[in-house]
């Protein structure tokens, strides 16, 4: 299937809370959390007044304009840091493809994206649990893990020396 990929604007807010909310991973058999989750300081800080300096993003739909996936990273700012916190410098990456589209290549489109832009010369960070399978896809793309604590992973992402970004291979 043919996916389109544009940048994020402040626009794309009410679409980021949804992507939010399909970020957070359940494991099967489990049921689903309470959408008013995302709404909690901590995960709120995520998306809350998009748009803000140092956002960046894509947005991924289909030829006919269905939205289905999202990429974004977010420089920490005021109490609430989000989960993968590493420093204030290191922007925290946040991605969440519908679940009708998983496993057809658009996470790994979206990456490729956000590599390819100024961004994918910068650290950047993440949290996702060990039994994700998108943590196989982080890794491709040059993700390792910082520290571990209550089944959830802090995986950074170094530019190499000379400012390039990792090396990484889509289809690894």
């Amino acid at each position: 299937m043919k996916y389109i990929t544009r940048p994020l604007s402040p626009e794309d807010e009410p679409f980021l809370w949804e992507m939010l909310y399909q970020a957070l991973y359940v494991p099967d058999g489990q049921p689903a959390l309470p959408r008013e989750i995302v709404q909690i300081p901590e995960l709120a800080c995520y998306v809350q007044g998009w748009g803000r300096e140092g956002d960046c993003g894509f947005l991924s739909s289909h030829v006919i304009g269905q939205r289905v996936g999202a990429v974004w990273l977010r420089l920490p700012k005021g109490k609430y840091k989000g989960y993968g916190h590493i420093d204030d410098n290191t922007p925290e990456l946040s991605m969440a493809v519908s679940y009708a589209h998983r496993g057809q290549g658009v996470g790994t489109q979206l990456l490729t994206q956000l590599m390819t832009s100024a961004w994918g010369h910068s650290p950047i960070s993440l949290s996702v649990s060990v039994d994700n399978p998108a943590v196989r896809l982080y890794k491709r793309f040059g993700f390792e893990t910082f520290s571990s604590a209550d089944g959830s992973l802090i995986m950074k992402r170094n530019p190499t020396p000379g400012g390039q970004a990792n090396s990484w291979s889509a289809t690894d």
